[in-house]
C-alpha cells in the first residue's frame, strides 16, 4: 500500500506516527514540505519502514533552508518531478511546483519553454547560485510537462489540481489521460473535495490531501487534513 501526504509545511508528527502503525509500503508527500532540519532527519525514525518519495510545491523554494532541507537532503533523488517510479509495483508519474503567470498560466500560450531559456533572459542580479532564480526552482516549465507526455504511468502525483477543482488546470486533466493514468492526487489547496462527479469528463478519479492530511491509494483518507471541513463546506459540499 502507498499513502499519500498533503501539504506538511514542517510539521511530520503525524507522517511519524501513521507509517509506525500502519507501515504502508510507500509515503509520497504531494509538496509544500518545509521540512525544518534535512528531510532524512525529520524522518529518520521511519526511513527503515517504508520508501520516502515526494514533488516539491512552491513553498519548498521560499527560503534557501526550505529548498536546501528538501532538494539538498540525502533524499533529495526521490523527487518524482518530471518522471515516472515504479514504487511498489505502481508506476508512478510526478510533476511538482505550480503554474506562475510569468513563465506559463495555462491555457495562455507560455513565455518561456525551459529554465535554461528563462535563466538566460531574466539577468544576471536575478539569479540564484549561477543559475535560475529560487523561487522558479518551483515553477513548472513546458519542459517538464512534456517531458512526462509521452510516458505511461498508473497514478499520477501534482502540487497542482485537475481541473475538478475549482482552481484547478485541464492541462493536467490532459497529462493524466496521455500518461493513461487510473488516479491522480494533489497537495496545493489544503482541502479534499469529493471530484466523483468529474470522473468520467476527465477519464480518471482524482483526489485532493488536506493539509497535513493522509490519503491511501485508494482514495481513503486515513487522517483528514486540517482543514477538509471547512473548506469542503466554504466550497459547497457537507455542512457545517
Amino acid at each position: 500500500m502507498i499513502y499519500f501526504c498533503g501539504d506538511t509545511h514542517g510539521y511530520f508528527d503525524h507522517v511519524l506516527d501513521i507509517v509506525a502503525r500502519d507501515r504502508p509500503a510507500a509515503i509520497v508527500f504531494l509538496g509544500d514540505i518545509q521540512a525544518r532540519r534535512p528531510l532524512e532527519q525529520e524522518l529518520a525514525p521511519i526511513l527503515d519502514m517504508t520508501e520516502v518519495w515526494y514533488i516539491h510545491g512552491n513553498h519548498d523554494t521560499d527560503t534557501d533552508a526550505d529548498y536546501d532541507h528538501v532538494f539538498g537532503s540525502a533524499l533529495g533523488d526521490r523527487n518524482l518531478h518530471g518522471r515516472v517510479a515504479e514504487i511498489d509495483g505502481v508506476r508512478i508519474a510526478g510533476l511538482g511546483g505550480v503554474f506562475r503567470g510569468q513563465v506559463w498560466w495555462p491555457p495562455a500560450q507560455w513565455k518561456y519553454e525551459s529554465a535554461a531559456e528563462f535563466t538566460l533572459h531574466c539577468g544576471r542580479s536575478n539569479r540564484w547560485r549561477d543559475g535560475l532564480p529560487r523561487k522558479h526552482r518551483s515553477t513548472i516549465f513546458p519542459e517538464d510537462y512534456f517531458r512526462l507526455v509521452a510516458q505511461r504511468a498508473d497514478i499520477l502525483v501534482t502540487h497542482e489540481a485537475p481541473s475538478a477543482h475549482p482552481h484547478g488546470f485541464d492541462v493536467l486533466d490532459e497529462l493524466a489521460r496521455s500518461l493513461r493514468v487510473d488516479k491522480a492526487f494533489h497537495g496545493h489547496h489544503h482541502d479534499c473535495l469529493d471530484y466523483s462527479a468529474s470522473s468520467a469528463r476527465m477519464g480518471f478519479d482524482a483526489y485532493g490531501v488536506g493539509y497535513c492530511g493522509i490519503t491511501d491509494m485508494e482514495g481513503r483518507r486515513i487522517q483528514p487534513g486540517q482543514f477538509d471541513q471547512p473548506r469542503a463546506v466554504r466550497m459547497g459540499e457537507g455542512s457545517p
